[in-house]
């Protein structure tokens, strides 16, 4: 069975590598996670950081999208329900 870790955490693993200078084995052995795991991590992190940086912006952006959207239906539905009701209000 193949372990899933949080994206947080691999981020935490492959730092603790790269910026702060630990071994991979002496990373890996304190966090539990396999050698090739971290040695993977780190060289997809190494190949693309604008990659990832774009990957970031990208999830950020669909995040703002989604409440946007959100929001402009919730005020597509007050503004019909008030239309309604300053309808009912104005027949004679």
């Amino acid at each position: 069975m193949r372990n899933k870790y949080p994206q947080e955490f691999r981020d935490e693993a492959v730092r603790q590598v790269i910026e702060k200078g630990y071994s991979v084995g002496d990373v890996a052995k304190r966090l539990g996670i396999t050698d090739k795991s971290l040695y993977n991590w780190v060289a997809k992190a190494k190949v693309s950081p604008d990659k990832n940086d774009e990957l970031a912006e990208i999830k950020r952006l669909k995040a703002e999208l989604k409440r946007v959207t959100e929001e402009r239906d919730i005020l597509k539905e007050a503004a019909a329900y008030f239309a309604s009701e300053s309808r009912k209000g104005t027949r004679s």
